[in-house]
Parts: C-alpha cells; sequence; structure tokens
C-alpha cells in the first residue's frame, strides 16, 4: 500500500435513501432519514481501493452543539452484517476504488441533525473524513419506534399530507376551512429543529433536554410549549382582543408555512397573531414534519374550566342579560391537536392518541402548554394521570350550570346541562375531505353504563351539580344557513307541561360575540312582560337581529349568541335558553385553467360577490398552495365592490410537486374579513 487511502467523493444517494425512508416530499438535495432504519451510501477513493485484510474503517455520528455541552458521539465500527439495536455499518461492495455502505440507525435515536466521518486506520496511521450530513427523524414506518402506527393510510394522512382543513364555527353549524401545514417545504424541516434549541428546557439546561430529543412524549410537550411565545422564544402570539393593528389577523392565515419562515426570518421573535386554530395548526405541521403522526382536532362547545370544579357558570341579570361573573368560559370551539405513540412513562393501555393543546390557556409544571394527556385517559376518567389530564377531562366533560343575579347580588342556580359540552369532536378523514366525528373516543355514549362509571370516578374529586326539574322547556331556533348580509330571523318555543296557565316574563338578547364566548356588544333586545301560556300549550315567539344593529361590532368570526330567559311570575320558576348562530360567508369560486402538469404554468380564476347591502374597499386575495407555489398577493382589480357584484382575480402558478394538491385562497376587505375558498387538484407528473 503505497498511500494511505484518502476519500475523493461520497454519494449519499439522497434519491434512493430519501425514497425508501419516505422522506421523498423533503425532496433530494440533502439526505432525509427516519430513525430505525437502513440507509446505503458510496465511498469513492482517490488512490486505491479499500483493503479490509490490512486497514481498519470505523464511523462517528455525532449530533447537538458541542460547545454546549448538548451533543451525541457515537463511534461503530465496519462489520460483515447489521444488527438492529445500534448503530453500525456494513459492507455492500468494495469494488474497484468504490465502497457500497449499508448504515442502520436504532429506532431509539436522537433526532436532529447529524453529522457523518469516517476514521481510515492504516499502519496505525488514523485519518478521518467527512462522508457529509443528514437529518433524522422519528419513523412510524418502524415497528420499534415509539411513534409506529400501523395502518399505511392513516400514515399518509396523518404524517405525509400537508394540506388539511379546520373546523369551526358551532356544534349545530360545522364549517370548515382549509390549512396549508406544507411540512416539507423549502426550510420548514431545519426550522422545526431549530425550535426544539429555543426552548425555555434547552435555555435553562441543554444537557438534560438534549439527552431526551429520542423520546416523542418528551418532544411533544415541548412542542406544545413553543408553540406558544408566553414563556420561551416560541413561534405565536395569541391574542383575543380584535385588536391585531400590530400584527396580523388570526384569520388571514392560510398556512403554516409564512408564520414558520416569519418566525425564523426575525430571529425568532413571535409572529403577531395567533388564536386556537392557528396554535394546533402550526403544532400539526411541525409534529408531522419530525414524523409523529399528528391530526386537527376541533371540540364543540369546549370548557374552559378555570376554577376545576368541572363546572362552567353561566349568569344572569333579571333583565336576562349575561353578566361576566366567571373567570370560567365555554368556548364555541376549540382547537388542539392529537398525536400518536407510546406511553412507557404511564402503565399499559395508555397508548395511542395523546392529546396536545399549545394554545395558552393554563400553566402546567409553570409553563403554557397542555399534554400529551392520553385520550384513554380522559374517556375513562383517570385525571391523576399526566400530562394535564384533568384540564382536556374538563374541556370534554364539564356541566354547564346557569344562574339568576337578583339586583341585591344573591343567586339563584336555574338550569344545569350534563350534556352542552364536549360536542362533535372533529377532525379531517383519511384520504377524503369528509369530516370525521371522534366525540366516542373521548367519551362514552350519554346515558350508558360506563359513561356514568366514569362520571362516578370523576365525581370522587368533582362534584357535579344536581339537575333541577321544570315544568316548562325552551327551547331556541334558527335557519341551518344565515347568510351574513341579511337579517337574522330567531325564534323561541316554550312549552308548558302543566295543566295549568303559566304567566311569564320573556325576554330576547342578542350579542356579537368571540368564539371563545365573550360577548362584545348588544345588538338585539326583546321584552315580553306578559307572556301567557295555557295548559300544555306550546307558544313560538319570533326574534329579529338587524344587519344594521350587528355589522357594527361582528367579529372576523361571525358570531351571534341569542340568550332567551323565561320567568314565571306565579311559582317563581326561571328558565333560560342560549344558542350561538354563525352567519355564513360566501365561499370564492375557483376555477383551475390549463392541464395540470407538474412544472408547467398554470391559471387559477378567483371569483367573488359582495354579499353585503354596501359597498366594500381595499379588497385583497392572498393564494398560496403547498407543491402548488408560494404565498401570492394580488389586489381586487376595481377600487369599491358594490352590493351584488363580481369580480374576478387571476393567479399563475407553475407546480412542483405532483398528486393531490390543495390550493387555498383568503379574500379580505374593510367589512368582510378574511373569506376562504380552497381548490383541489390532481397534478399529473411530468415525465422527462
Amino acid at each position: 500500500m503505497s498511500q494511505n487511502l484518502a476519500v475523493a467523493t461520497t454519494d449519499l444517494q439522497c434519491k434512493v435513501n430519501n425514497t425508501a425512508h419516505n422522506a421523498d416530499e423533503f425532496g433530494f438535495e440533502r439526505l432525509v432519514l427516519r430513525r430505525g432504519g437502513r440507509f446505503t451510501i458510496t465511498v469513492n477513493f482517490m488512490h486505491r481501493e479499500y483493503q479490509p485484510n490490512d486497514e481498519k474503517i470505523s464511523f462517528i455520528v455525532q449530533t447537538g452543539v458541542e460547545a454546549s455541552g448538548a451533543f451525541e458521539k457515537i463511534t461503530f465500527p465496519l462489520s460483515n452484517s447489521l444488527a438492529e439495536n445500534s448503530w453500525n455499518a456494513a459492507v455492500v461492495s468494495n469494488v474497484g476504488k468504490q465502497l457500497t455502505l449499508s448504515i442502520f440507525s436504532p429506532s431509539t435515536s436522537k433526532i436532529g441533525h447529524y453529522s457523518l466521518n469516517m476514521v481510515c486506520l492504516t499502519k496505525g496511521q488514523s485519518r478521518i473524513f467527512n462522508l457529509g450530513e443528514f437529518i433524522l427523524l422519528f419513523n412510524p414506518w418502524c415497528s420499534a419506534d415509539a411513534v409506529f402506527l400501523d395502518t399505511e393510510g392513516k400514515r399518509r394522512e396523518y404524517v405525509l399530507n400537508d394540506q388539511g382543513l379546520t373546523y369551526y364555527g358551532t356544534h349545530k353549524h360545522i364549517l370548515s376551512s382549509a390549512w396549508n401545514f406544507g411540512q416539507f417545504e423549502r426550510g420548514i424541516v431545519d426550522i422545526c429543529l431549530k425550535l426544539l434549541n429555543n426552548s425555555k428546557n434547552y435555555v435553562d439546561n441543554p444537557k438534560e433536554d438534549f439527552s431526551k430529543r429520542n423520546d416523542p412524549v418528551y418532544i411533544s410537550r415541548i412542542i406544545s410549549a413553543v408553540v406558544n411565545c408566553n414563556d420561551d422564544n416560541g413561534i405565536i402570539m395569541g391574542n383575543w382582543s380584535n385588536d391585531y393593528s400590530n400584527g396580523i389577523a388570526p384569520t388571514k392565515w392560510n398556512g403554516s408555512i409564512s408564520i414558520l419562515r416569519k418566525w425564523n426570518e426575525s430571529g425568532c421573535r413571535p409572529v403577531r397573531y395567533g388564536q386556537c386554530w392557528v396554535f394546533a395548526a402550526v403544532a400539526c405541521t411541525v409534529l408531522r414534519c419530525l414524523g409523529i403522526a399528528t391530526r386537527n382536532i376541533t371540540n364543540f362547545n369546549s370548557a374552559h374550566d378555570k376554577e376545576q370544579d368541572l363546572k362552567i357558570d353561566n349568569f344572569y341579570d333579571e333583565g336576562g342579560k349575561p353578566l361576566n361573573l366567571t373567570k370560567d368560559s365555554m368556548w364555541n370551539y376549540h382547537c388542539w391537536v392529537e398525536c400518536w405513540m407510546t406511553r412507557p412513562d404511564l402503565n399499559p393501555g395508555y397508548g395511542g392518541w395523546q392529546v396536545l393543546d399549545p394554545t395558552p390557556q393554563e400553566r402546567s409544571g409553570d409553563v403554557f402548554c397542555c399534554g400529551p394527556s392520553s385520550l384513554k385517559a380522559i374517556k375513562n376518567g383517570d385525571v391523576e394521570l399526566k400530562y394535564d389530564t384533568p384540564f382536556v377531562f374538563a374541556e370534554v366533560n364539564a356541566d354547564c350550570v346557569s344562574w339568576l343575579v337578583y339586583k341585591d347580588g344573591s343567586k339563584r342556580q336555574i338550569s344545569v346541562n350534563h350534556q352542552l359540552v364536549g360536542q362533535h369532536i372533529s377532525t379531517k378523514a383519511v384520504g377524503s375531505d369528509e369530516r370525521e366525528d371522534l366525540t366516542h373516543n373521548y367519551k362514552y355514549a350519554e346515558g350508558s353504563e360506563e359513561e356514568r362509571d366514569t362520571f362516578n370516578k370523576a365525581d370522587a374529586k368533582l362534584n357535579s351539580p344536581a339537575t333541577l326539574e321544570n315544568t316548562m322547556t325552551i327551547k331556541l331556533n334558527a335557519s341551518q344557513a344565515n347568510p351574513n348580509g341579511k337579517n337574522l330571523e330567531t325564534s323561541v318555543v316554550v312549552t308548558n307541561n302543566t295543566s295549568v296557565v303559566k304567566n311569564c316574563r320573556l325576554m330576547l338578547c342578542a350579542q356579537t360575540v368571540f368564539h371563545d364566548g365573550k360577548p362584545i356588544q348588544e345588538c338585539g333586545w326583546k321584552d315580553l312582560e306578559s307572556f301567557k301560556l295555557g295548559p300544555k300549550e306550546v307558544k313560538t315567539e319570533t326574534f329579529q337581529v338587524l344587519y344594521s344593529d350587528y355589522s357594527k361590532s361582528i367579529t372576523e368570526h361571525n358570531q351571534i349568541c341569542v340568550t332567551s330567559l323565561v320567568i314565571e311570575y306565579d311559582a317563581n320558576e326561571v328558565l333560560v335558553a342560549k344558542k350561538v348562530i354563525t352567519l355564513e360567508n360566501p365561499r370564492l369560486d375557483i376555477k383551475i385553467i390549463g392541464e395540470p402538469v407538474q412544472y408547467r404554468e398554470m391559471v387559477a380564476e378567483i371569483c367573488f360577490t359582495n354579499p353585503l347591502p354596501e359597498d366594500l374597499d381595499h379588497g385583497v386575495f392572498y393564494v398560496e398552495g403547498a407543491g402548488l407555489t408560494e404565498e401570492q398577493v394580488l389586489q381586487c382589480p376595481v377600487q369599491s365592490i358594490s352590493p351584488g357584484q363580481e369580480v374576478k382575480v387571476r393567479s399563475k402558478f407553475t407546480p412542483q410537486k405532483s398528486g393531490l394538491r390543495k390550493m387555498i385562497v383568503n379574500f379580505d376587505c374593510d367589512l368582510l374579513k378574511d373569506l376562504k375558498g380552497s381548490k383541489n387538484v390532481i397534478i399529473k407528473p411530468c415525465h422527462e
């Protein structure tokens, strides 16, 4: 051997390896791998071939930041065969100056950026060659990985799908909006890994935090904390004030890509602003990007139980108007995520879907985060199990208790509703844009023996109030579709279940509200001091809320809360009913022009018609789609849109990826905020 072994070039075989590791959506410019699998590389030597009888080769993989002490360096030799319980390498072929190797990473490896070095020992002399770098992620395709998910359809939906839906509205009128997760877009995986080093845990103790980078339970809890910015250099600042003048309104976002890039490019300063669906969707992007199967969840009538007594109190004055006398609230809808993993930190049986809620609501261990909380623990009322199970249990199970507050300040309980909280818990179905109802995963069927056992278990810690018996019933009704820009028509139906006359007072109050249930402004009122019901009589009273009254204060969530209060004079019986109504904006019409082929320019025509009885000014269209186009900002072609007028804009784009893609459009103007539209497009692959 006249010359030492020296490396000329290395082929990391990015296309072959990324494809084999279900990471081809990241592209082929760099090596992206999933732990618990093997990958193949080819080393080309300069002067001569590798001679295994005369020299030894070993490898060093390193991840982390050595200067901070938060790093790991692993050395392993070149052998004749691969083992699957540690880092190791074996020869595939050794022909001439070309050595092809297969390297295996264990399923318990830390995720992150890695460097790969080869050590050549010849006649006692050692030389180190850098072969390249790679990214290692969790692997839901590997049965030995803690995030293993055994169904390919679910893996494709919850890990590989870079687009999805978020649900909003009310439990009686569920609406959906498309979201661009974009976990495979340029630079996103680096941002997601960078996020881990900005957590409070890493800043306080880098070594301890880094030692847990292989644990999905720990990583998911960190993500729950750093998606919000309340305790660290997190991504999003929350804002529920309706004043977004110093940032971007939460409803304006179409996806996670712009948010993550904005955070990264600003030097990790929080992006303004987000609310629950934004926090959840960004967390979904990060977790899917890191390789943890994750799905977006919307819970309708979601309790925020600050008092931790498993009940939400609602107070009304003697005029039927809601009063703000409690820290508790019931959000008309609230979003979080579920992620899939084993739970070795709990007793057997609690693995599977885990709830994570990144919206900063309450502190958990001195940090604004929530979860992971086992879905099985929530359903079975095992509220003593970590993490934050009592809080999530209350979100879907708390009782709603209504109180009448007299002028002297005294209170009277008037009703208890055990079923209102936790309705139609929803996610996007696997492989389609249909809605899947997951309520049965969170609680047993109403009235079943299992449901009673669960509540008895919870009652051992938190006493639920008793249900009151009434001689009358009350129900509020509204149309299924209530268009924004029109007067809102509602009615209340009061039933006398007795054989005696009921002399009552009926009051109706309408308020514009935020989606978290907090009132904004009264926009309608009706008071009938003489409302008589004969024996067994059913009486209906209509209630109209004028557009001119609600338009002044309605938010981009388009929600109005109607409350009805009935006071029966003789027996002093009190009834209350409440209904939240979501006004519908018109959907944007999107038409694709041209043959949908990868790398070929296409056009999307977007059409909007003004539904309001007044002019709309300052219209702007925002267009984006993972694999289709980066975000485009298109100005409205006219300065002012008259009532009933139709406007059209065209967006040119060149698809970069094939397969099913989703174009997402947001329209914003002075009086209508953030109308959403989306269009599925199947892009044919380019055969070059």
